[in-house]
């Protein structure tokens, strides 16, 4: 499985604050889970997240995403962002933030 250790540590470190986060070797890459949910997962060349379906076309829109696509399906609310499209922290934090939110609600949504 190959993915980029460069990135996965940059991800461990900025989820290091959360309990609750696991990492699992899947999508042919490391996926981490949060609560018992897939989160992100970072792949050789690129990072899937697990966003807010409702968020899912302005998101896709921006330089460097494009729709998940497994077995010939997309998936609604799986967004892949380049590598070179996560360079800054900021970057990086911005689509985290935004596979944590959704993360929480389905949560909540378990309750």
């Amino acid at each position: 499985m190959a993915y980029s250790e460069n990135i996965a540590q940059r991800v461990r470190d900025a989820l290091k604050h959360l309990d609750h986060v696991e990492e699992k070797k899947m999508f042919g890459g490391l996926a981490f889970m949060v609560n018992g949910k897939m989160c992100l997962a970072v792949g050789a060349t690129e990072v899937m997240y697990r966003i807010a379906p409702q968020l899912h076309e302005q998101e896709v829109k921006k330089a460097g995403c494009s729709t998940v696509v497994m077995g010939g399906k997309r998936y609604r609310g799986y967004v892949d962002v380049r590598e070179e499209n996560l360079k800054t922290e900021a970057d990086l934090k911005y689509w985290i933030n935004l596979a944590l939110d959704f993360n929480e609600q389905l949560t909540k949504d378990k309750k």
